[in-house]
């Protein structure tokens, strides 16, 4: 009998104890994992993690009227440490301007320029925009820059008739390089005829320092007339919409960057190239021939995000920043690489670069090329 009491005894108590021993380990995870919560919670953000709300925080001191360059000219890289209030003087003049050997075209631009005047500023800086439209322009005309944050982008506050002039402000509050055009109705009428540029916004520490530094701006033509055809063009709007391109360039012009206005640079340099694509349609696929970029900005970023790269995409409205160091003496050959366009349409360009040779980075050893 007592064997038979025992057993219920036993097996009641294993059943406790196991009970107990659940409980335990439940009230340890419950711990634990909150533990982790905790700490999660606790745990700093990464800078890249959230999503900032920007607002001006450096306070402006003194002001300065900016420097703008001609392309493929740029303004010297900033030095100061501090936000100031830079004006930016930016006018409208519409003039025939060269697009190849015996063909012109009459440009809408900004500065009188193709394309646009670049315009440097630092973040944090106020940037007050005077936007003048020459007296003799046919249309009004406007600016969206992309580095803006305010309705259009300042398009909005920025519609200028003939002769007159508007004036904003913005704060550079994201850094980066951006593109500017124009946002007048018609819109694709205003950037297909030459209106945009761009616009680099500093980081407040700079960029790395390089030896030298390029503005390169790809765009297309849309002509009544074919590739070549001489005389004074106009704009095919048929052609633009259905994006069918006689001329595809670098900035503004077929051989803007070739023979004695191609770019310089000297072996052992350092080169950084702001490359910009005002459209209006296509997308660039931009390559140097005989050459790596060693850093790339993706689309106009801060951040080098990629190295050892050899083509690089520039969307339409976009930009990229492009790094490299330059090795051997010769001529580098810029294209997009969507190659029809490089060899057909106009968009090609040349580095010319100088300086002491070295066979062990490039050397010919037999081949036409090789032959005296």
């Amino acid at each position: 009998m007592s064997l038979h009491v025992d057993r219920p005894r036993s097996h009641t108590l294993s059943q406790s104890l196991l009970a107990l021993l659940v409980a335990i380990i439940a009230l340890l995870l419950t711990f634990t994992v909150a533990g982790c919560s905790r700490i999660a919670d606790a745990a700093p953000a990464g800078e890249h993690d959230v999503v900032p709300v920007r607002a001006p925080s450096e306070k402006i001191v003194g002001e300065e009227v900016a420097v703008l360059t001609e392309a493929p000219n740029v303004p010297a890289a900033i030095t100061r440490k501090h936000a100031t209030k830079v004006i930016v003087n930016l006018d409208v003049i519409e003039k025939p301007m060269r697009l190849a050997d015996g063909v012109e075209y009459t440009m809408w631009t900004f500065g009188g320029t193709m394309p646009g005047r670049f315009i440097r500023v630092r973040e944090g800086d106020q940037v007050e925009l005077h936007l003048k439209n020459h007296h003799t322009s046919t249309v009004p005309h406007n600016i969206d820059l992309h580095a803006v944050t305010g309705p259009g982008g300042g398009a909005k506050n920025s519609l200028t008739m003939p002769g007159g002039e508007s004036v904003f402000t913005f704060s550079a509050l994201n850094p980066g390089l951006y593109v500017y055009h124009c946002a007048t109705s018609p819109v694709p009428m205003h950037i297909a005829n030459g209106m945009y540029g761009m616009i680099l916004v500093e980081p407040k520490d700079g960029l790395p320092k390089v030896d030298r530094e390029f503005y390169v701006m790809q765009s297309e033509f849309y002509t009544t007339g074919k590739f070549g055809e001489k005389g004074l063009q106009a704009l095919d709007m048929e052609k633009g919409v259905a994006e069918q391109p006689t001329y595809v360039v670098f900035n503004g012009a077929v051989g803007a960057l070739t023979g004695d206005k191609a770019l310089q640079a000297k072996v052992g340099e350092r080169v950084r190239l702001f490359v910009g694509n005002g459209g209006p349609n296509l997308v660039s696929s931009f390559h140097v021939i005989g050459e790596v970029f060693d850093n790339v900005y993706t689309e106009g970023g801060t951040t080098a995000s990629q190295h050892n790269v050899q083509t690089t995409l520039v969307p339409a409205g976009g930009s990229a920043i492009v790094e490299f160091g330059v090795e051997k003496p010769g001529d580098l050959i810029l294209v997009d690489h969507s190659i029809f366009r490089a060899f057909n349409k106009g968009a090609l360009g040349m580095m010319t670069v100088t300086g002491e040779d070295n066979p062990n980075v490039f050397a010919s050893l037999k081949g036409i090329a090789g032959t005296h």
